[in-house]
């Protein structure tokens, strides 16, 4: 019989294929036989999990953090500004100790050259507002879109974004305002539009663009040199994207905190509206992205959605239906849902149980994990717990033995990864060590 048409697919054939091409690499070829070996034995132990078969081990997501930074003496604001140290202590951390703790680093850098040059307004970051030595970033909490302007979001949201919220998050942009709406089609405004052009803060901005181009141009050099050592390695590429829930997406960065929850009082029917569009304007981006074949995952991070922090009423008429429409979206095309839950989820399990089988991951921060398994356990992939605060400053014995009893409690039946509840700032490396001792004593499935 001849293959199905994509479009004729059932959701999990076309999950099925896309974790085919993540198993055979999508057709790229290994540095050798042992490469691929490896490779393919660590993402086979993945798509069982994914698919909540038991593997030949429990996978393990280390929170390596920024370990390899500060082994081989490279802070936070150094990284940021000089990629070459930055990927040369990687590069140094994964001859050492990839086939040890079976991880690889690979800086995700944003290259802190490139904000300076933006002048980004919604975080500070090491040297730019916080200490050279600290770690991460700070979110500078702001009313990026004032409480009128839904109706232009709704109305328009890519004039919104270039002429309004964008100018105003990234300093460099402000000329942007000088433009007439794009989506204007007189076409005497066709021909207006490029007079601001003739602006000498127009030429600048753009001019400043080209830079901040070429400064991507610098660190993407770099890194394509690690990824081809990481393939040596037998650790190859992973497919995947990056969304977040409609909710959190105007509560982070457009509306605020405090924002947002006045609107869900205030003007609860221009909020949902607005959560809409935001869903479809996401959707859109992943499944338009120019490496939607290659994607196998999208990942996101639930900030707003946790215990306490909104009822269950607001959570089922505000937050919940516009991300399960996201989710559904992406699933129906085949792709896996990675979803990270800050904070505990432990009131909202029962009602996030209502996906196929195998279509999502659940990556918890401090939620019970074992009811989490008697709830999810049987249609999703569970992972986390693991305390951040242990991994930094408890001792070997204590992790491993914490390990043990989330093996013990959620291994069983497979649809288990061992990670910790999120990424932990200067984890012990001993620490790191009795993980992987835990899953390799512990968490081998005898068949």
């Amino acid at each position: 019989m001849p293959e199905k048409k994509w479009t004729e697919m059932t959701p999990k054939e076309k999950r099925d294929q896309r974790l085919k091409g993540w198993l055979n690499n999508w057709g790229d070829k290994f540095i050798n036989a042992d490469a691929e070996k490896a490779y393919k034995t660590r993402v086979q132990r993945l798509i069982d999990v994914y698919n909540v078969r038991e593997p030949d081990r429990v996978p393990v997501n280390l929170p390596v953090g920024n370990l390899p930074f500060t082994m081989f003496g490279v802070n936070a604001h150094t990284a940021m500004y000089d990629y070459e140290k930055a990927f040369q202590a990687a590069a140094k951390f994964n001859e050492k100790y990839a086939a040890e703790l079976e991880y690889t680093a690979m800086p995700f850098l944003t290259p802190g050259r490139v904000l300076d040059i933006l002048d980004y307004k919604i975080y500070a970051w090491p040297g730019h507002g916080i200490s050279e030595n600290g770690t991460g970033w700070q979110y500078i909490e702001g009313e990026y879109m004032k409480e009128d302007e839904y109706d232009d979001l709704i109305r328009d949201p890519s004039d919104f974004w270039m002429r309004t919220y964008l100018p105003r998050v990234f300093g460099i942009l402000e000329p942007m305002r000088m433009f007439q709406p794009f989506t204007n089609i007189t076409e005497n405004v066709h021909i207006m539009q490029s007079m601001p052009l003739a602006m000498p803060p127009v030429q600048e901005m753009l001019q400043k663009l080209l830079d901040v181009g070429k400064e991507y141009q610098r660190i993407m050099q770099i890194m394509m040199k690690t990824a081809g050592r990481t393939m040596s390695m037998g650790f190859g590429g992973f497919g995947g994207g990056f969304a977040k829930a409609p909710f959190d997406t105007i509560g982070d960065t457009l509306r605020g905190t405090q924002g947002i929850m006045k609107d869900m009082f205030r003007r609860p029917d221009k909020l949902l509206e607005a959560l809409d569009v935001i869903a479809d304007l996401t959707i859109s981006t992943i499944l338009k992205s120019p490496s939607i074949d290659r994607m196998m995952l999208v990942s996101y991070p639930l900030h707003k959605g946790a215990d306490g922090w909104m009822s269950q009423k607001q959570f089922d008429t505000f937050y919940w239906p516009s991300l399960k429409k996201v989710m559904n979206a992406f699933i129906n095309e085949g792709l896996i849902q990675s979803i990270f839950a800050e904070g505990s989820f432990n009131t909202r399990l029962e009602y996030i149980d209502e996906f196929p089988k195998g279509a999502v991951t659940w990556y918890f921060d401090r939620t019970d994990m074992s009811r989490a398994k008697k709830i999810l356990g049987k249609k999703c992939c569970i992972q986390g717990n693991v305390p951040s605060s242990m991994i930094v400053t408890g001792s070997p014995k204590e992790v491993k033995e914490y390990c043990r009893k989330l093996i013990e409690e959620c291994g069983k039946g497979g649809g288990f990864i061992l990670a910790s509840g999120s990424v932990a700032d200067n984890p012990r490396l001993e620490n790191l060590q009795a993980m992987m001792a835990a899953v390799r004593e512990y968490g081998v499935y005898r068949k």
